[in-house]
């Protein structure tokens, strides 16, 4: 099976019934024991027979640390990778791993005639959308609200399963210039303009209007910067950051918009929609 070798790490296919065992207990320790959407080791391995990646991130002890897991298959006529699941052992994260876990799956499809992959994720977790725009330059085109239902993972806790759907373009320009390791922009221009702001003092910041009426070429949409800490707080709040987000979202992005950017700060960050470019 095909390997890669970073970091101190190996990802490689899973090839044992014991490695893919040890992918559905790491799939429990992320997403809680018992995680009634975890996926089994059967459909692991017959992923890969169709084209699939369901492959692991190995130390130099030969611990799994991380692993990915994805589909190929048809999405209107055209063929896609759908990136399905990814988790890093705590102990592991904030090395690259998950950076190189997706880049190791952008390799592996590529052969095949992928040019597109697709994932989700929660627009109020700023960490993982960072990863996503600054490290990887995704494009987010499509919001999904509730995709999932409600889930028996502690990690969604009511506040329901809005997602962003990203657009990996993997020969873009963009793409490609990003996994480089260049360096994204620190910064919204000064022409962008807020269509959702943040009041309050304090580390619980609380959600302004959303304003649906501009046609600006740069919108900013801001999103409090640790959701978790606003969670445990007051769900109410959550709730409300949700509300008003998914509301900017949904209009914006029906409008033609594509969310390019996330600018992260210690107590909100900030998403920036443009007008959607293919490059």
């Amino acid at each position: 099976m095909d390997a890669s070798l970073t970091g101190g790490y190996t990802i490689r296919a899973f090839e044992t019934i014991e490695e893919f065992q040890e992918c559905v207990e790491l799939q429990e320790d992320t997403w809680g024991h018992g995680f009634s959407e975890r996926v089994a080791p059967a459909i692991l391995k017959v992923s890969q027979i169709l084209g699939g990646i369901a492959a692991g991130a190995y130390s130099e002890a030969g611990d799994l640390d991380g692993f990915v897991f994805g589909m190929t298959g048809l999405r209107e006529g055209e063929i896609v990778h759908w990136s399905d699941m990814l988790a890093v052992r705590g102990p592991a994260r904030d090395r690259g791993l998950g950076t190189c876990l997706k880049a190791y799956q952008r390799e592996q499809v590529l052969p095949l005639g992928v040019e597109k992959m697709h994932w989700t994720f929660d627009p109020l977790q700023s960490r993982n959308a960072y990863l996503n725009f600054a490290k990887l330059g995704i494009v987010v085109r499509e919001y999904a609200e509730d995709m999932y239902g409600q889930t028996d993972s502690p990690l969604h806790r009511g506040i329901g399963t809005d997602r962003f759907i990203a657009l990996w373009l993997l020969m873009s320009h963009r793409v490609v210039y990003r996994l480089s390791g260049a360096a994204p922009p620190h910064a919204p221009p000064e022409r962008a303009v807020s269509v959702l702001g943040a009041s309050g003092e304090g580390a619980l910041p609380r959600p302004g209007e959303p304003d649906v009426s501009r046609g600006n070429d740069e919108l900013l949409v801001t999103i409090p910067s640790d959701i978790a800490a606003i969670m445990d707080d007051s769900m109410d709040l959550a709730l409300e950051w949700r509300r008003v987000t998914r509301t900017v979202f949904v209009h914006y992005l029906a409008a033609g918009y594509e969310v390019k950017e996330i600018f992260r700060g210690e107590r909100t960050s900030q998403y920036m929609l443009v007008q959607t470019d293919d490059e």
